[in-house]
């Protein structure tokens, strides 16, 4: 079974936001970097279906020359092989920009399931998935909380809404976002560290990237204020003034 896991290179949550000067990005060179959270259980269901079935899993990352850090944290977890598509505007790129990208350099892998994760932790559009289905011609599925390979189909649960779950029965070759908490994370050993090293990264330099769709026309990082309000008159006058506020205007209850 030959799988596709894109993952993608995103600022880690501890890094406090700094914009750039016309504040429709990051400075992305001040940013510290990890590798996206859903991306990371893709992986891991990844590895888990080549552990039962056989195969191999490949590594498929859309960015500047950085994201070779998540590439090789990848590889040491387990993957065999990774491509590359390497543009410095990669990082900051729009969901149908990145799946353009990457259809082209996995179209000729010919892959039976693509893995991604549900949404990226920076921009969470949830579209690079779904685009990249349809670029590629293949059915899809998203939310998806447990996989199944039975008699060369797929088996998959769906998160739905309100603690609903669907099934559904698909075919093969499919592409599937996967949702986090999907199963127990592994980490890179020593000797996995070491045998990345070793591993095949096939670059792929696009000469220029598509029109975009879409441009982000301004960023802010959310204020917090604090501001006291004193309520006036007797206890009961008082009380009903402080339940009226909190159900009206807090809506806190």
């Amino acid at each position: 079974m030959k799988i596709a896991v894109c993952i993608k290179q995103v600022p880690t949550r501890e890094w406090q936001p700094r914009l750039n000067e016309a504040r429709t990005w990051i400075r992305e060179g001040e940013a510290s970097y990890e590798m996206n959270e859903p991306d990371a259980y893709a992986l891991e269901e990844a590895l888990r279906l080549k552990e039962a079935h056989g195969g191999e899993v490949v590594v498929c990352a859309a960015g500047p020359a950085r994201a070779a850090q998540v590439i090789r944290e990848a590889l040491a977890r387990g993957a065999d092989r990774a491509i590359h598509v390497e543009h410095d505007r990669l990082g900051a790129a729009e969901g149908a920009t990145v799946a353009a990208v990457l259809s082209e350099a996995m179209r000729e892998e010919a892959f039976d399931l693509v893995l991604t994760g549900l949404q990226s932790d920076d921009q969470g559009q949830a579209q690079v998935g779904v685009i990249l289905a349809e670029r590629l011609g293949m059915p899809h599925s998203t939310i998806i909380m447990e996989v199944k390979v039975e008699d060369g189909r797929l088996r998959v649960k769906r998160e739905l809404e309100g603690g609903w779950f669907q099934w559904i029965a698909m075919p093969l070759p499919a592409l599937l976002t996967i949702q986090s908490g999907i199963n127990h994370l592994r980490y890179a050993t020593l000797k996995g560290i070491m045998a990345a090293k070793k591993k095949d990264v096939r670059r792929v330099t696009p000469a220029d990237l598509p029109p975009a769709r879409q441009r982000i026309a301004a960023l802010y990082v959310p204020e917090k204020t604090k501001k006291t309000v004193m309520i006036d008159g007797g206890p009961q006058e008082a009380a009903k003034e402080l339940v009226r506020r909190l159900r009206e205007d807090a809506r806190a209850i």
